[in-house]
């Protein structure tokens, strides 16, 4: 008798179908484990045949072969554990065969027959949601499967004994509820920062369009503060946002618990991050920095300290929003959808320019350090802020400075002024203005007279790019939607322009 049951691999975030056959036949006792397992799905023999023994289950003296179909696709992790022993349960009768027959399992097993959480289980359960079938997984995994669907069927037991008392009737598993996560930790609020006003009305413009930002200054002036604080002023993620973002990090294991939240992700990576840990791969190809902060954003401190293929890496992503992890037997895509913050010293010694200071190698200092980022990533950037240092006045000046909230109902009005347009226009995958296309972007931002001419000229005497050309654009777009103007004016545009001057000199040190 083969006994049969469904489970999953991941490809990127996508649950690929898995066929766990098992047969208890004659012959030399030993449990074989066949198609293309790797170490982890191999040792799942041992820690099987101990879950079953501390279940009170023993296995007969006979062959044991277990068959993960298709055999040509590669199979990773320790969540086929629970298939494994509940097929090798229906084989030996000790549950019925076709109580499977309608669910996914996956789980991994603890050697007293208990069930830990697994990576994934959200994906899965969508996945087996798509087929019409339930799921079952970990107690531990159980919310955040349940957000999946409240049609889908989701038992999450603890142990073996559970899930086979549950199949015979003499013990009932509830469906775990959905969680979110309650972030106990108030965000740094902006009121905090002391001074350092243009750099304020830059981050408030980067987060109401969504725009990369970079911020160049001396140490001490306040740049990581200001970076820190931005997701305080972004909009929490909208239902799409929250299922795409939440599949990306169950498939990374970051789901504590199971609870889900509606923040947006900030992932600040230190400067020794390699190109694996930025883009995404390894072993299991697992999503890196950039698909973590999939529709948040993603800091880069000390920036130019990054190292030079690492920075270029992320060129690709920036225009496509989507990370595409090729490798000689496999390729995965996870989506990168991010908003870029980055922060440097405008040199080595991090005073170049500042009143009183004088750099001790001169002006080869500065352009050593800033040419160490390359201009096509420089020209993807749209706002380049120079952050001075802050001065003993603004420090010691009475009153409070204005708080986050503030802050974020403007930029929110300004996202819903954003999608409301694009949603008349029939464009789905658009909200804000960064994600528009060159095409569209000359349509929902086309200037008046006066700004079309002052583009124009600005154009001409810096030499924009076909891309900086249509970056001023889409921010000039967004500083009127900050202001409730339905067509973008010649402020605007001179506000967009002035924001990328400021990194003129870090492209040509480039």
């Amino acid at each position: 008798m083969v006994a049969r049951v469904s489970t999953v691999a991941f490809h990127g975030i996508e649950a690929v179908p898995v066929d766990v056959q098992v047969m208890v036949a004659p012959g030399k006792v030993n449990m074989h484990i066949v198609g293309l397992p790797d170490k982890a799905v191999a040792e799942s023999r041992e820690r099987v045949q101990a879950a079953l023994h501390a279940s009170g289950l023993s296995i007969p003296a006979k062959k044991v072969t277990v068959n993960l179909a298709p055999a040509d696709l590669p199979k990773e992790g320790s969540h086929f554990d629970l298939p494994i022993a509940l097929g090798l349960m229906a084989a030996l009768g000790a549950i019925p065969a076709d109580a499977l027959s309608g669910y996914v399992v996956l789980g991994e097993l603890s050697l007293d027959g208990t069930i830990a959480p697994v990576a994934g289980a959200l994906p899965a359960a969508i996945g087996a949601n798509a087929r019409g079938k339930g799921l079952i997984c970990p107690a531990g995994s159980g919310p955040e499967a349940a957000w999946a669907g409240s049609d889908i069927d989701i038992l999450a037991p603890v142990s073996l004994i559970g899930l086979a008392n549950h199949f015979r009737g003499t013990q009932v598993l509830s469906r775990p509820q959905p969680m979110v996560r309650r972030d106990l930790a108030d965000l740094p609020d902006l009121a905090d920062i002391k001074g350092q006003e243009s750099a304020k009305r830059a981050l408030e413009v980067a987060a109401a369009g969504g725009h990369n930002l970079l911020m160049v200054g001396p140490p001490g002036s306040g740049k990581s503060m200001l970076a820190q604080r931005l997701p305080s002023v972004l909009p929490p993620l909208a239902p799409r946002e929250l299922l795409e973002v939440s599949m990306i990090a169950s498939i990374a294991g970051e789901l504590a618990g199971g609870k889900l939240s509606n923040r947006r992700p900030f992932r600040a990576p230190h400067h020794s991050a390699t190109m694996a840990a930025m883009v995404g791969g390894g072993l299991r190809a697992k999503p890196g920095e950039m698909s973590l902060a999939h529709h948040g954003v993603l800091f880069l401190d000390e920036f130019p300290e990054f190292h030079p293929m690492v920075l270029d890496s992320l060129r690709q992503p920036l225009e496509t929003a989507e990370c595409v992890i090729a490798r000689a037997n496999h390729r995965v895509t996870y989506p990168a959808r991010i908003q870029l913050v980055a922060a440097m010293n405008p040199c080595r010694c991090g005073m170049a320019g500042e009143p009183g200071h004088s750099c001790a190698r001169g002006p080869r200092c500065q352009t050593e350090y800033q040419g160490r980022i390359s201009g096509p990533l420089m020209d993807r950037i749209d706002l380049r802020i120079e952050v001075p240092a802050v001065s003993a006045h603004d420090l010691i000046a009475p009153g409070t400075s204005e708080r986050s909230a503030d802050v974020a109902r403007r930029v929110l009005k300004a996202r819903e002024r954003q999608r409301e347009r694009y949603e008349a226009l029939g464009l789905a995958g658009v909200s804000i203005n960064s994600q528009c296309s060159t095409a569209l972007v000359e349509q929902v931002s086309e200037p008046d007279p006066g700004g079309l001419a002052l583009l124009r000229d600005a154009a001409e005497k810096m030499r924009f790019s076909a891309r900086a050309y249509h970056r001023v654009l889409k921010v000039a777009r967004t500083l009127a939607d900050l202001d409730g103007i339905e067509r973008v004016g010649r402020i605007h545009v001179a506000e967009a322009i002035s924001w990328r001057i400021a990194g003129e000199r870090l492209a040509q040190a480039a």
